[in-house]
């Protein structure tokens, strides 16, 4: 029956990289640390800037994610790297740097046993067993919260997380707006409630706090300056509906009779009219649309007193249902009270060269908006970054009890403790010394 066995024949494309073995585990390692390298420089808060450019825009910034998903890296281990800072990012929000250098740290200490022969599952079982020590012990380290201290202690965790980016002289100021921001969430914590807005102009303690949603106001036809900027209580729709007329299409050719043709453009009059007329009947008074709000809509609007905003964005809208209770509508045919979402106050306010709409007192969910004001986009972007990671440091420490030191103080605690628990050398413990 041997004969029968034919042997597994594996069929790869021309060109393909067979490497292994010792040398191309040394190359991967290689390649890693020359990442490592590129971004070691901006850790702490002595750690410098980046600029990349990529063909269409500049982005200057220290942030590690950000930095390793703007460069274009194609080794398949060193993208190992990347999915790291991502992950880091994603779950924690800071600390992103630091990841990425532990781990280019611990690859290189592998590199001197990989090269001594050791195999690496010993090596790998050294560093799970190291692993394991430090989390054991990282619990010994961290300091219980108290309610009474809480929001001390998280203003704390925000200066920390600040410290080594753009904003961190102005501290003092973004911490407390920061740890403000958080804890106007609910018990869910939905981040995605708090939204950030970038406004140029002004100093970066213009920067405020909006305890709802704010947008920046959307395009707009004539009428719109006719409408009311402000309103106590009112009620609020949502539609994701197009209101507007549409424009015969150019170049077309249909052959009808005049009065037939006017017959359909009366049609499409009185079905708009109709959805507007259904609109006011409704009793709201701010009617939000993330599709087109023509002008013929806004000048109906503005002649009933009522205010109206399309090609509003897909968050700013959910952030607006959920925190107003309103439901997004894709009709007008039949439209409820219940459907309606409402607030304490709706008013236009100018900020910088733009006016913003702002929806205060929700009653359904703590919404908050963060308004950054600042010089350069590229400078506004870079402060968007570290207050994103700030808000993420500090949520994940409302949600826990314990909070470890930061700035590297918990990773030297660890350091220090795992080389205490080394076994001793061979020598030591047989009493034979082998030279």
């Amino acid at each position: 029956m041997s004969h029968m066995l034919q042997p597994t024949i594996l069929l790869l494309k021309e060109g393909t990289d067979t490497s292994q073995g010792k040398a191309q585990l040394i190359s991967n390692i290689n390649a890693c640390t020359t990442i490592v390298d590129t971004v070691k420089t901006t850790l702490g808060p002595r750690g410098m800037d980046k600029l990349v450019w990529n063909d269409r825009s500049t982005t200057i910034s220290n942030d590690g994610a950000t930095i390793m998903r703007l460069l274009d890296i194609v080794h398949p281990a060193a993208r190992t790297l990347v999915d790291i800072a991502v992950s880091q990012d994603e779950e924690v929000g800071d600390g992103t740097t630091s990841t990425v250098v532990l781990a280019g740290s611990l690859l290189q200490q592998s590199k001197e046993f990989i090269e001594d022969g050791v195999h690496p599952t010993l090596i790998i079982k050294g560093l799970r067993a190291a692993c394991e020590l430090a989390t054991k012990h990282i619990g010994e380290l961290a300091v219980p919260t108290s309610d009474a201290d809480q929001r001390k202690m998280l203003e704390r965790c925000a200066a920390t997380a600040m410290n080594s980016k753009l904003i961190g002289t102005h501290q003092d100021f973004f911490a407390p707006l920061v740890v403000d921001a958080v804890m106007h969430l609910d018990e869910d914590q939905d981040i995605g409630l708090i939204g950030i807005k970038k406004q140029s102009g002004g100093s970066m303690d213009d920067s405020f706090l909006v305890e709802g949603v704010a947008f920046p106001k959307c395009f707009s036809y004539a009428g719109f300056e006719q409408q009311p900027k402000q309103f106590s209580n009112p009620k609020i729709l949502a539609l994701n509906l197009e209101l507007e007329l549409k424009a015969e299409r150019d170049n077309a050719e249909v052959r009808i009779s005049p009065e037939k043709y006017q017959e359909i453009v009366t049609a499409e009059w009185e079905i708009i009219y109709e959805k507007l007329e259904k609109i006011v009947a409704s009793g709201a008074q701010v009617i939000l649309s993330r599709l087109a709000i023509g002008d013929l809509a806004t000048q109906y609007f503005a002649d009933r007193g009522l205010f109206c905003a399309g090609r509003v964005g897909s968050d700013d809208l959910r952030r607006i249902t959920k925190a107003t209770g309103a439901s997004v509508q894709t009709t007008v045919s039949s439209l409820l009270e219940s459907e309606l979402g409402t607030c304490a106050k709706f008013e236009e306010k100018q900020v910088g060269g733009q006016r913003y709409n702002m929806f205060t007192g929700c009653p359904e969910a703590k919404s908050v908006t963060v308004v950054l004001r600042g010089g350069g986009e590229q400078f506004i972007d870079e402060m968007d970054r570290s207050i994103h990671d700030a808000i993420m440091v500090v949520r994940r420490a409302r949600k826990a009890t314990n909070v470890g030191a930061g700035g590297g103080a918990g990773g030297e605690g660890l350091g220090q403790m795992v080389r205490g628990q080394r076994p001793p050398p061979f020598w030591q413990r047989t009493g034979e010394r082998r030279v």
